[in-house]
């Protein structure tokens, strides 16, 4: 029954139908029932006896345990389909082993395969389309019998059940049907039926079997219909039931199988494991042995580190001390974590390093008052030994060099960088003092300041004479410049301080990539594992390797060998030995770390907890990564120390302190020279002093400079602005002086002394200064009447002499002074200018009548001022030159002064000129006005004019040079022949040889004569032909 109802509806064709109709076959022996299979053997038994070769069929857990068989697979289909990372929903299931992009990638056609197209299969298609056609009409047509049988019997058999099932009713087919239920109980035995009042009749009993008869009739429409069901899955059930017993067939044999292989798994354990397991563990044991051994060997060296500590700080080794503190905190949170004992330890040392800072900030505040406060006159520029401010230290007495390096090394490993600044308090404290004490020093030599009257240190300075301030002014500078060395003597100790830290931290970087390159070479793959020690590898206990055990054992062996060989080396000193405790305690962890693994892995394999093969590998592996080399307390500090970039900036600070030092001495040395010139001292120094002032500050700033590599230009500036005010009063006299003479002068020849000569001599020879002056016992010599340059004579008057001795103490005042090169330059201008136009106002404009008396201005007057302005103009372009090499080329603009001078006096010389031809041309004009051409000859006119000639010629001619008195006779000729050509027009006398021409040119003759032979004149050519008219 269960068969046909499970049989398959669709149709098959019959073998003997002609009609091309297809039906089913009836036939039930012709049905292939599928055979039951049965489950895979998994678990084989024990291969033993005969069983051994049903064994070989399936897989074996031992010999099999590493070969891949179909059994192995654990790929879940659908979830490989159903992959929710994919893209594209319709992505086959290779994605999930190729990736995203195999379903995506195009595949090249084969060259070897014909393109298949829909037009192969036409050929077929029109055969089977007329076959196809009949069948799919018979198929809607003629429906199968059976399957119209089998259908409706299916109906019925449906129909029926569910009609029986219908009479039985629906609370007993409910999920929740319990009869403990009150109303389902009354539900279903209603005892209205049990309870009536009259009691218990015959009525009551045929209702109670009838109501029993129809819960056994309900019971079995029920069972009748549970059995119809189980009929109809009978097979599937007897063959559930036939696997089952095949089920339990297998596990029987298969827990045979596990019985002798857990056997055969003993006796291998208790042959092959447990030896080595013991000796593995005997070695656990002994390297938890040396472990604890070198455990209490650091906490013992960690117990000591306060003691160490005190004893390092007593000899101001405050870089050992930081160290071992930093150490031992390192060792307590790596190596020491979790003691109880030493709970309080690491509080401890933060407090102590925190003291550390406040002793090294106090030491270095104190060396630095000490050392910039102590006498100048010490040789060295460094402390090279004094007594220790502490009482810890009185009885030891250290290279103070080397205090200050070690002060330096702890400030900068604790990052206290700042330290410059207390230095610079300290250094700007001192600058006040020295100049206070040089005041001090200087006032107790001097017996008319009484110091308890004048208190106050500028008020003494005031009250001193200048050589008095300036040798204070000296001994300051000179105070001041030792202090600088000093200075630069102590920050050279600090820079090479910071330098080797800078030079310690590039060192440690290479090395650093050194031992990376190693770790990187000595973690290439090497040699492969023989087959034994791979198969020793993977036998684990408690998730330890053998393999690491036994390189534990190797470094264990190398960690003691180092250890007995570090042993060897002795401490030098007694506190050398107590400094070496530091590093015995660094190394010593580092033998710790480096011989056994560290203390967390070292916990968990105590403990017993097992790890996977990988995490072991990770773990042996890191703690080696870690291990400390017997250097690695350097690395700690070096870590600690300041980068690169903050240490760069430390020696950037350092150069700018020097710069502030210099700087601090320049404001100082300002004070003092303000306070000496607020009264107006400095004002009214002679040039002498006031040079010798400003060479002595341009020597203290140019050693300064040399010094400190600082141009510091307060002290210049405050030398600047007096020397404006020197420059202002030194400008102010020589002019005040100049005009004096000018109005005293009455422009007569003065003698020219001997010394005026010497100095214009000097100035030929390229000396521009003024010369010195020579002693009293030295012959006198006679003074001349011209004065002599460039073999030229110059008759000049006194006032130009002291002039020219005037610009050179403008010269001379450069020379000393170079920084007021233009200001004396403006000046000097302003001067030759005064005297220009001063000058031309008393000779030109007449001046000289009013102011000395001169009845008249002569033609002498005019020359010799002439004469005296040729000599200034001689003078300009070598006092050009000469403050050209004072000036910068940007300042080459106020030269243009002396062009606009030049310019000036030759104009001036040039009226001068004009002025004397206008003299004879006035003089001309009025004689030949009377002139009449008669006799005798020659005419008292011509010889008038010839007297005027002859007296101008001998005013002029030992005043000016030949040259200039040939050309100025030739303007007075040419004014001559204008005059004396008009008159001749107007008298009407004409160049015919008529008596009249005659006498003309016998007046002529005697005036060309009379001419020529004046000195120097005697080939100057008149060319008296011009006086006549040309006929036209």
């Amino acid at each position: 029954m269960a068969s046909s109802h499970s049989s398959s509806p669709v149709p098959h064709p019959s073998s003997g139908g002609n009609d091309g109709m297809f039906r089913k076959d009836r036939d039930p022996s012709s049905r292939h029932p599928r055979p039951i299979r049965s489950l895979p053997d998994v678990c084989p038994k024990e291969p033993m006896g005969e069983v051994s070769r049903g064994l070989c069929e399936g897989p074996s857990v031992v010999v099999d345990q590493h070969r891949w068989t179909v059994y192995n697979s654990k790929v879940n289909l659908p979830a490989a389909l159903n992959d929710p990372r994919l893209a594209k929903r319709e992505s086959d299931f290779f994605t999930k082993t190729w990736g995203l992009e195999f379903a995506e990638t195009e595949v090249m056609p084969s060259f070897y395969l014909p393109s298949i197209t829909k037009e192969h299969f036409a050929p077929y298609l029109q055969e089977t389309a007329q076959r196809e056609r009949i069948h799919e009409r018979c198929k809607n047509i003629c429906p199968n019998k059976d399957e119209l049988d089998a259908v409706s019997s299916i109906t019925n058999h449906h129909d029926k059940s569910r009609g029986e099932l219908e009479q039985v009713p629906r609370i007993f087919m409910k999920p929740d049907f319990a009869l403990d239920d009150p109303a389902t109980f009354n539900a279903v035995l209603p005892w209205s039926h049990f309870n009536s009042a009259g009691g218990k009749t015959s009525r009551d009993v045929v209702s109670s079997r009838l109501l029993q008869e129809k819960l056994s009739h309900y019971l079995d429409v029920v069972e009748v219909s549970i059995a119809r069901q189980i009929s109809l899955r009978s097979e599937a059930f007897f063959h559930a039931m036939s696997s089952q017993h095949e089920l339990q067939d297998r596990l029987t044999q298969t827990t045979r199988s596990v019985a002798v292989l857990r056997g055969r798994t003993a006796a291998i354990e208790r042959v092959m494991c447990e030896g080595p397991l013991r000796a593995l563990r005997q070695a656990l044991t002994r390297s938890n042995c040396v472990r604890l051994h070198n455990k209490l060997k650091l906490m013992a060296a960690v117990h000591q580190t306060q003691p160490t500590v005190q004893l390092l700080l007593s000899t101001s080794e405050f870089v050992g001390a930081l160290e071992l503190i930093a150490t031992t905190k390192e060792v307590l949170q790596q190596e020491l974590q979790g003691i109880h004992s030493f709970r309080h330890l690491g509080s401890q040392l933060c407090e102590l390093e925190k003291l550390i800072d406040k002793m090294m900030v106090e030491d270095f505040s104190m060396y630095s008052r000490s050392d910039l406060s102590r006498s100048l006159d010490e040789e060295g520029q460094v402390m090279e030994k004094m007594s220790q401010f502490s009482e810890l230290q009185c009885k030891r007495s250290v290279s103070i060099k080397d205090r200050l390096e070690s002060l330096v090394f702890g400030l900068l490993r604790q990052r206290k960088l700042d330290f410059l600044d207390i230095y610079s308090d300290e250094m700007i404290l001192a600058a006040k003092s020295i100049v206070t004490q040089c005041v001090v020093d200087s006032v107790s030599r001097i017996e008319e300041i009484d110091p308890d009257v004048v208190t106050k240190l500028a008020d003494r300075m005031r009250l001193m004479t200048f050589p008095q301030w300036f040798q204070l002014l000296k001994s300051v500078f000179e105070n001041f410049i030792l202090f600088l060395k000093r200075i630069k003597a102590t920050l050279s100790v600090v820079r090479n301080v910071v330098l080797e830290a800078l030079d310690s931290n590039q060192k440690s970087r290479l090395l650093e990539l050194e031992r990376a390159e190693a770790g990187a070479q000595a973690q290439a793959p090497g040699t492969p594992l023989s087959q034994g020690e791979a198969e020793l590898a993977y036998l684990t206990h408690e998730g330890l390797f053998i393999s690491d055990a036994l390189n534990e054992a190797q470094l264990l062996q190398g960690g003691n060998g180092g250890q007995e060989q570090s042993s060897a080396v002795g401490p030098k000193q007694q506190v050398d030995q107590e400094q070496s405790s530091a590093v015995g305690l660094k190394q010593q962890g580092g033998q710790e770390q480096s011989s056994v693994v560290g203390p967390r892995q070292s916990q968990l394999r105590l403990d017993g907890c097992g790890s996977d093969s990988a995490s072991g590998t990770t773990e042996s592996s890191s703690s080696r990564e870690h291990t400390f080399q017997p250097g690695g307390g350097a690395s700690i500090s070096e870590d600690m120390m300041p980068s690169d970039l903050e240490l760069g900036r430390v020696a950037n600070n350092i150069q700018e302190l020097l710069y502030t030092a210099s700087d601090v001495s320049h404001d100082r040395c300002v004070k003092v020279l303000m306070a000496r010139a607020k009264d107006g001292s400095l004002e009214r120094l002679s040039s002498a002093e006031f040079v010798c002032l400003s060479q002595a500050v341009e020597g203290f700033v140019r050693d300064t400079e040399e010094l400190c590599c600082r141009r510091s230009v307060s002290l210049r500036g405050a030398l600047q602005s007096q020397a404006n005010r020197f420059v202002n009063r030194f400008h102010e006299e020589r002019k005040t002086k100049l005009s004096l003479l000018l109005d005293n002068e009455r422009w007569k020849q003065a003698e020219v002394p001997a010394e005026f000569q010497d100095l214009v001599n000097s100035i030929a020879d390229g000396r521009i200064t003024l010369p010195e002056r020579k002693p009293q016992g030295t012959e006198e010599r006679k003074p001349s009447d011209y004065l002599r340059i460039d073999g030229q004579k110059y008759a000049v008057v006194g006032t130009v002499l002291i002039l020219i001795r005037i610009f050179l103490e403008y010269c001379q005042c450069v020379n000393d002074i170079p920084s007021i090169a233009t200001d004396m330059l403006t000046r000097l201008s302003d001067l030759l200018k005064h005297f220009n136009s001063r000058s031309c106002q008393l000779v030109l404009g007449a001046g000289a009548l009013q102011v000395v008396g001169l009845k008249t201005i002569t033609t002498k007057n005019l020359a010799l001022a002439s004469r005296c302005l040729q000599l200034v103009v001689h003078y300009i372009p070598v006092i050009r030159a000469h403050f050209e090499t004072k000036l910068t080329p940007k300042q080459y603009s106020v030269l243009r002064h002396f062009d606009h001078i030049t310019k000036d006096y030759n104009d001036h010389i040039a009226e001068i000129s004009s002025k004397l031809v206008a003299i004879m041309d006035s003089l001309f004009e009025k004689v030949l006005a009377k002139y009449e051409v008669k006799a005798p000859m020659p005419s008292a006119c011509f010889r008038n004019v010839c007297k005027q000639m002859a007296k101008m010629h001998e005013a002029l001619y030992e005043l000016l040079p030949e040259e200039q008195a040939q050309m100025l006779f030739l303007r007075i000729n040419a004014s001559f022949k204008m005059h004396l050509k008009r008159q001749l027009a107007r008298l009407g006398v004409h160049h015919d040889g008529g008596p009249q021409h005659g006498l003309v040119t016998v007046d002529v003759a005697f005036y060309t004569e009379n001419v020529q032979a004046l000195r120097t004149l005697e080939k100057l050519d008149l060319n008296m032909a011009e006086i006549w008219e040309q006929k036209r």
